[in-house]
């Protein structure tokens, strides 16, 4: 059965969701919607999605929204196949669910800010907020020193291995550091740097851009 993901590439949730699905080795389809032009916010949309946002995946009956909640599904899911994303001890379980919580709570809500005045906006003629973004940027460097601190204990951030705490951090961060002028709050945190070389030159990752890039709406592993 192929998975539908109803959303579009180029956005941060739906590509934490391809990246899972790629790194477990399972089939998927993009059901474009587009943002820019509200199919996110109609009524027959929002029945499947109720807080009109993206994305959304049908597997057969079973019908689910939430990023975060679709990739713990996918991960506990095909467990046995591909990396494991969840942890292998129960302590392992709880430290992925901790920073998956840590980028959801702490680190995410203040990317939005920096992104939308330094990159949505603009990309549309307007001029973004420069001190709103500042401010997040800020923030958003002390959260990481916050990963600083643990990431020169464990290689990945739950421990030795790479688990969704890490994958889920990827997609938001990447366009802070490519499309927002801020590879700083990276490249001067040693062991940050090293960790954000590593879980993006991941196979899966890459194949993630190059459907963006490629406007592929299919993926066959």
């Amino acid at each position: 059965m192929v998975v539908k993901i109803y959303g579009m590439t180029p956005a941060v949730c739906p590509q934490r969701v391809m990246h899972c699905l790629i790194e477990k080795g399972v089939e998927f389809e993009i059901i474009h919607v587009d943002l820019e032009k509200g199919e996110h916010k109609t009524p027959e949309y929002m029945t499947k999605q109720p807080f009109g946002q993206v994305p959304y995946i049908v597997d057969g009956d079973f019908e689910l929204f939430e990023s975060r909640a679709i990739v713990r599904y996918y991960a506990a899911k095909y467990a046995g196949r591909g990396p494991n994303l969840l942890g292998r001890t129960l302590e392992e379980k709880a430290r992925m669910d901790m920073w998956l919580d840590v980028e959801a709570i702490n680190l995410n809500p203040l990317v939005f800010p920096i992104v939308f005045n330094l990159f949505v906006l603009p990309g549309q003629g307007v001029a973004g907020n420069m001190a709103e973004a500042q401010a997040s940027a800020e923030k958003l460097d002390k959260v990481l020193e916050v990963h600083e601190r643990q990431l020169s204990k464990t290689k990945y951030l739950a421990g030795d291995e790479f688990t969704l705490a890490d994958l889920t951090h990827i997609p938001a961060l990447r366009y802070v550091v490519e499309n927002c002028g801020m590879p700083h709050l990276i490249s001067n945190k040693k062991h940050v740097k090293a960790w954000w070389a590593d879980i993006t030159s991941r196979p899966a990752w890459k194949k993630v851009m190059d459907m963006v890039e490629s406007r592929a709406l299919k993926y066959s592993p």
